[in-house]
């Protein structure tokens, strides 16, 4: 007899004690992630004071750091957190009281990429994040130094250190050289 596994929802998954590294959920399923090494954090850290100090200073709205879910599906449930997330003003402060997970797509999702990331992983992230409605994904490579930017699946560019990293529609104004991420 083979029994199937019982799908976690995002409200169970917001009750679950801290485990020791991140846990997403993917189509109801929890999918552990191994803690990230000390050049990925020193590239998000970099990344996300840069893109808060922006964002605070133009009142665009809010940058939240690794450890807040986002639910991009139900029924099954998919809970992800992106290693930076930027939400716009007017619906982040939608769910300003609210507890628990954000309710919907970041408008921009970051993934720092890991040495224990494989393709596939990446992949699938940023094609949940874009059909989830977000406006634009960057994943950031360190073996590479490069950034790849997606606003749609089919329109992405890579850009590599000289080339300038802009925030576009979704953070007017934003712009830092991709090399500036990797010193």
């Amino acid at each position: 007899m083979v029994t199937e596994a019982r799908l976690i929802t995002a409200e169970e998954l917001e009750r679950m004690p801290q485990a020791d590294g991140r846990v997403e959920l993917v189509r109801g399923e929890l999918v552990g992630m191994a803690p990230a090494g000390h050049r990925h954090g020193r590239i998000t850290g970099r990344l996300h004071g840069r893109l808060d100090a922006f964002v605070v200073k133009a009142g665009l709205g809010w940058v939240y750091s690794s450890d807040t879910g986002f639910v991009l599906a139900r029924n099954p449930d998919t809970v992800r957190a992106p290693d930076i997330a930027y939400v716009a003003r007017e619906r982040a402060m939608a769910q300003a009281g609210e507890e628990g997970f954000f309710e919907g797509p970041p408008d921009l999702a970051v993934e720092v990429v890991s040495p224990s990331d494989t393709l596939v992983d990446i992949e699938t992230k940023v094609i949940e994040y874009l059909r989830a409605g977000t406006r634009l994904v960057w994943v950031v490579n360190s073996r590479t130094r490069t950034v790849t930017v997606y606003r749609s699946l089919k329109n992405v560019r890579i850009l590599t250190e000289a080339e300038t990293l802009a925030g576009e529609e979704v953070l007017p104004g934003f712009a830092t050289t991709v090399g500036e991420l990797f010193e």
